[in-house]
């Protein structure tokens, strides 16, 4: 682990930990102090390990902890959902309730708090972020989402600003690139307000701007501070496309959810028409991955689609999401073993992009399957066949 990283780690365990278990919050220093200088560059010849809300099967998402955890496993970007609260601040966070991801059923001050919203067209009753200040939601701690992962961290880390997570890839001893989503904006305007008529997506673009995210795809100065803006919602990313140049992917929901901005079905936004239109604001997109190889009943993989060779065909990058570990979520095809997965969806489907739950296992696979690894394999094998030759 880089000493950077592991300063910086021990200090955040020790002041959460002190607390009686619960989160005390430490300030990640704003702006980055130390994230000049020469630093590996991000690699671009095999698919993005893309950390799904940081090493989230291993501590509580979308938490600092969670985002260095995953930059020290080898990730390529570190990706985030970006969130308003009451009073306009930027935030990470994956839901638009707190309830299941954070600690405030144990605060007893807040239990009058709980409404209900219309959210993509449902209604939703819970402890909404929009519905609570910044300075509220500090004093919460992230939980682990799945019961079956492990719970010791649980309220020991406090929920982060988008600054925050934009320091930690600044911070980091190598070039990582970040991924955050304009989450739910339909839902973020209509409840959140900033002055001079700004939406949602003007102050996400805004805070890119402000620590330096700019430019294109494999440019010279995007590869310096790699970025791609993602959402579910084709008008935002529209939108966005006139604030920015920074690349965008287009995330694509089950099938049998519409879109929340312009009410499209899964066969309206992954017809050819579609992605010759929107290839214009976009340079991938980001489906479910069950929904390019369908799953049947008996949790056997059906024959895949053709969605990824149409994508590519419009110069579509596609990112599927989202790949975890646990048997619970491996089809039976992988035999119970990710790096089966990772091989069918690299190899065989020919992904450029990979949301995982689980870094360091995709990592690890990626630096073992690599041609120079094979290399050093076979060169290690010659070496000891050389040796057992000479006794």
């Amino acid at each position: 682990m880089d000493s950077h990283c592991a300063v910086i780690s021990l200090i955040l365990c020790l002041m959460f930990v002190l607390g009686c278990g619960e989160a005390r919050r430490v300030d990640y220093p704003l702006p980055s102090k130390n994230g000049k200088g020469n630093k590996q560059q991000l690699q671009i010849t095999r698919p993005f390990n893309i950390a799904h809300r940081g090493a989230n099967g291993e501590l509580p998402e979308e938490t600092a902890p969670a985002y260095m955890r995953a930059i020290d496993e080898g990730a390529d970007f570190i990706e985030t959902d970006i969130l308003a609260t009451k009073d306009g601040i930027l935030i990470c966070h994956h839901d638009v309730i707190l309830d299941d991801t954070t600690n405030i059923k144990q605060h007893k001050d807040f239990v009058h708090r709980k409404t209900s919203h219309v959210v993509q067209g449902i209604n939703t009753t819970g402890f909404f972020v929009v519905d609570f200040t910044w300075t509220e939601i500090q004093t919460l701690g992230a939980t682990q989402r799945y019961p079956f992962r492990d719970q010791q961290y649980n309220g020991k880390f406090p929920i982060i600003t988008f600054e925050e997570y934009i320091a930690i890839a600044l911070d980091a001893p190598r070039v990582v690139g970040i991924y955050p989503e304009i989450k739910n904006p339909v839902h973020i305007n209509e409840n959140v307000k900033w002055p001079n008529g700004k939406r949602f997506e003007d102050i996400f673009v805004e805070t890119l701007k402000k620590y330096g995210y700019k430019s294109t795809y494999l440019s010279k100065e995007w590869l310096k501070q790699p970025c791609f803006v993602q959402s579910f919602a084709p008008t935002s990313l529209i939108y966005a496309s006139n604030l920015t140049d920074l690349p965008k992917i287009f995330l694509i929901d089950d099938v049998t959810v519409p879109t929340q901005d312009t009410n499209q079905t899964f066969e309206e936004i992954t017809s050819d028409e579609y992605f010759d239109y929107i290839r214009h604001y976009v340079v991938g997109i980001g489906p479910w991955k069950d929904n390019i190889v369908p799953v049947g009943t008996n949790n056997f993989l059906e024959l895949p689609t053709d969605l990824i060779a149409r994508a590519h065909a419009h110069d579509l990058q596609v990112h599927p999401y989202t790949y975890r570990n646990e048997n619970q979520f491996l089809h039976f095809d992988f035999k119970q073993d990710p790096y089966n997965e990772y091989e069918y969806w690299i190899n065989t489907m020919g992904v450029d992009g990979l949301f995982t739950d689980f870094t360091g296992s995709l990592h690890q696979y990626q630096q073992w399957a690599s041609p120079l690894n094979a290399n050093s394999k076979s060169s290690i094998m010659h070496k000891f066949a050389k040796m057992l030759e000479g006794n």
